[in-house]
């Protein structure tokens, strides 16, 4: 027998909370879905990502063209700091270029929450290629008026 049942987000588990949030951000994320972004995993204030190196992400020097490292990294912050059903955006971020991402290296963005306090945010991620550490990226986040999910539905 179903019975739907109507929970809000206050209901759910922190964890799935940052899932559903999750889900409702990536069906409107073109950006990354059209560069081959997957989310890996997603925790509350956390979020991996990866994207293969294809040829058309590389530049003159043969080797994965920064904007490219930076989306990925940028997106993965962007689900760690949406993970909590606050609608919020980048207020800055910057980047530093460790080694260099290959044609064909699967990198993988790993964002973790440092600071949330009231409207802003600073989250760490580490794009790595294998065991190398290949990028390093800070990112500020400023929460925006709305939600991910003003009611959920489930069945039970």
């Amino acid at each position: 027998m179903n019975v739907k049942a109507t929970l809000s987000p206050e209901d759910l588990t922190p964890e799935d909370l940052a899932r559903a949030c999750a889900d409702a951000m990536w069906k409107e994320d073109d950006a990354s879905k059209g560069l081959g972004m997957e989310l890996v995993e997603i925790k509350p204030g956390q979020a991996v990502m990866a994207m293969i190196v294809r040829p058309d992400m590389v530049n003159g020097q043969r080797i994965a063209h920064g904007g490219f490292i930076f989306t990925l990294a940028d997106s993965a912050f962007a689900f760690a700091c949406n993970s909590h059903n606050e609608r919020v955006v980048a207020a800055q971020g910057q980047i530093t270029f460790i080694r260099p991402g290959k044609l064909g290296d699967r990198l993988v963005a790993t964002a973790r929450e440092i600071s949330r306090s009231g409207r802003s945010g600073i989250y760490d991620v580490s794009v790595t290629a294998g065991d190398s550490v290949i990028a390093e990226f800070r990112g500020h986040s400023r929460v925006i008026p709305g939600s991910w999910l003003p009611d959920t539905d489930i069945k039970a």
